[in-house]
């Protein structure tokens, strides 16, 4: 990577290096040449960094959709390459609305990350599902609005991935066997309904939910999920419920403030979670989801334009 495109400032715990867009081809290729295939960790309030990272750099990546919500922390978790990427930016600057679910799916790509943990608050539409339990959703159901912007594909170059089992089923697997060694509430398996917000539900859209047999309610994971799917990354989810959401008449409706208490101790029930599934996860990218654009891709190679194949290269890279 040339030195005229790089800066380096410090940090509070190591270096931040940015990487301009101009650079990402080269940082693709050393990533993919050198080092095994990274974990990423998409965290929200409260989940920036976990203690246990060692030599930890921050990254700023460009990317050709614009700039991921934050710097990208990057370092060694039991050995193994781990990036954290804030969800809403450090200090919950993002409202769901604005956040460029594109920009941070390609710039962890870009890094050669292969699994995501995304961390997420819910609430919950079900009795049995209490704040601080964890759930692993296994299916979604979408009410957002933003299609257009859940996709990397268009421009001359079709693709529709399969979806009917959105998640990793083997991570989420592994994921719930730390939960539950580590003593946490786990709830493997549900729907996660998917709301624009950033208002949460009004009553009547709560009970109809519940009706439907819905299980969580949140305002950002269901993008992550379809965008990781077309860059062949496998992933998983862990829903930290926070509150009731606004059904259970007998509990204060949802607010910011009821939400604020249970999302720091959903952030100290996430850190010790992951320490244990990270060592868990294998070495090697051979996982169904890592091949998911083997029957995904419809338009012919031939036909695919330069500048759309230049974009998406950190994508479509063993195609080329």
């Amino acid at each position: 990577m040339g030195e005229n495109n790089t800066r380096a400032s410090s940090l509070r715990h190591g270096e931040i290096v940015h990487f301009h867009l101009v650079d990402l081809s080269d940082l693709i290729e050393a990533r993919m040449k050198n080092g095994s295939p990274a974990i990423g960790i998409i965290g929200g309030s409260g989940l920036y960094q976990m203690e246990e990272v060692r030599d930890a750099t921050a990254h700023k990546i460009d990317t050709p959709f614009g700039a991921p919500s934050d710097a990208l922390i990057g370092g060694k978790v039991s050995g193994r390459q781990v990036y954290f990427l804030a969800r809403h930016g450090r200090g919950h600057r993002l409202l769901p609305h604005e956040l460029n679910h594109r920009a941070n799916i390609y710039a962890l790509r870009s890094l050669n990350v292969r699994w995501i943990i995304s961390v997420t608050a819910v609430g919950s539409l079900q009795e049995k599902y209490a704040p601080r339990d964890v759930l692993l959703p296994s299916q979604f159901y979408d009410r957002t609005s933003l299609r257009s912007d859940h996709t990397f594909f268009g421009k001359g170059i079709a693709a529709h991935i399969s979806f009917a089992e959105p998640i990793s089923t083997k991570l989420r697997d592994i994921i719930a066997e730390s939960a539950r060694s580590v003593g946490v509430t786990v709830h493997n398996g549900g729907t996660y309904v998917n709301m624009d917000g950033p208002a949460f539900s009004t009553r009547a859209e709560s009970e109809l939910n519940r009706r439907n047999g819905f299980d969580v309610i949140g305002m950002t994971n269901l993008p992550e999920a379809k965008l990781a799917r077309e860059a062949e990354i496998a992933l998983a989810t862990m829903a930290m419920i926070t509150d009731y959401d606004c059904w259970k008449v007998e509990e204060e409706p949802v607010s910011a403030q009821t939400v604020i208490g249970h999302l720091m101790a959903n952030a100290k029930t996430a850190s010790k979670v992951l320490v244990d599934v990270i060592p868990r996860l294998p070495m090697e990218p051979n996982w169904p989801e890592h091949s998911a654009l083997d029957s995904a891709l419809v338009t012919e190679r031939k036909l695919w334009p330069a500048t759309t194949v230049k974009k998406l290269k950190p994508i479509l890279r063993r195609f080329l």
